[in-house]
């Protein structure tokens, strides 16, 4: 099945609503497919971890192994930023602690109430700072979007400068992306073209998620980040709250592969603990159900890292082809349920290899 014909079968087998694909191979721009516009924005969920947390980091050259406590001093987790970006910090993986403030503050819903926003961030914030860990460091690898809240509290401190900005001056402007955070306290207006995702909120539950929180839902405003937790940090944090094309992500991706921002040792997964999959800030292919497929990745010693995000949304990079992969979508919009795409996903990666006539 050629692409083309990949993507038309996801649309109409409910896999997503919108999609769009961009591919660079040796530096070279080589595919741009998919039913959605090439301008469209989409909510890139966890590729924010990836694409701002990480980047900024390395970009601040902060010492990966100092203490969180060193920049949060008030941290309940005795971890270094390491144990964070390699995600074996002993921290739960969630938290719905967007279930107390939007109990408490209804206005919230009501636009764009700046004063109330920055109490309802600086209080999530403190409640994630002073969560404890649940294991020893390095015990286990757990995917935890705590450790991202609190890599992204790090660097402000570390910096003095809100992450939007942050982001906005070191990473947006200089590979000229348009991609950013939408603070919702900022009123920011429409996107001319945008995947949705959910019309209320709180979000249904994840899979797994059932029972966790009780919060009446309301209805919720359009190009507003998807991750409840995010919301209530006014659409600006470590592990979500990033919008852009498709194209934005293939673009930081060449620019990880070509060394703009990278680890002072090379990209692999952690060898400290064990049974993880986890490189610094990035994932890297598992042995069997790869999101990338069997072949990605698979070409040389190097390797391929790569990052999923909750709505729909992926990078992956394999470091032997010189090959970037920025596929997004919005499959939460046909309900957080809808778990197609992790079949679709694998497909997709391969069908790339096989258009470009890559082993």
């Amino acid at each position: 099945m050629s692409l083309e014909a990949l993507l038309q079968h996801g649309v109409d087998d409910q896999v997503f609503p919108l999609a769009r694909l961009e591919v660079f191979h040796h530096d070279r721009h080589v595919l741009s497919l998919g039913n959605a516009a090439p301008g469209c924005v989409f909510d890139l969920a966890s590729v924010t971890k990836v694409m701002s947390t990480t980047a900024l980091v390395l970009d601040q050259q902060l010492a990966v192994e100092s203490s969180l406590q060193r920049w949060l001093p008030t941290a309940a987790a005795p971890v270094s930023l390491a144990d964070l970006l390699f995600h074996r910090s002993g921290l739960p993986a969630f938290a719905p602690f967007f279930e107390q403030e939007l109990n408490a503050h209804p206005a919230l819903f009501e636009g764009p109430q700046a004063e109330l926003r920055e109490q309802v961030r600086r209080s999530v914030l403190e409640r994630v700072v002073h969560t404890p860990t649940d294991r020893p460091a390095g015990a286990q690898a757990v995917y935890s979007d705590l450790g991202f809240m609190l890599l992204g509290a790090a660097l402000e401190t570390a910096t003095g400068t809100p992450l939007d900005r942050l982001f906005a001056a070191r990473i947006a402007t200089p590979l000229g992306l348009s991609a950013g955070y939408r603070r919702l306290s900022s009123a920011l207006p429409l996107p001319a073209e945008f995947a949705p995702t959910g019309t209320t909120r709180p979000r249904e539950p994840a899979p797994g998620q059932e029972g966790l929180w009780r919060v009446a839902e309301r209805p919720t405003g359009l190009a507003q980040v998807d991750d409840d937790n995010a919301f209530c940090l006014d659409g600006v944090s470590g592990h979500a709250g990033l919008f852009g094309t498709a194209l934005d992500v293939a673009r930081f991706g060449q620019a990880i592969l070509e060394g703009r921002w990278a680890p002072s040792t090379p990209w692999a997964h952690d060898a400290l603990t064990r049974g993880s999959t986890r490189a610094l800030g990035f994932d890297t292919p598992s042995a069997e159900g790869a999101s990338c497929g069997a072949r990605f990745g698979r070409r040389g010693p190097r390797g391929a890292i790569g990052h999923l995000g909750f709505t729909g949304t992926s990078l992956w990079i394999d470091l032997d082809r010189q090959l970037v992969v920025a596929f997004l979508s919005n499959r939460v919009a046909l309900g957080r349920a809808n778990v197609r795409i992790r079949e679709f996903r694998p497909q997709l990666h391969d069908a790339v290899l096989d258009a470009l006539k890559l082993d």
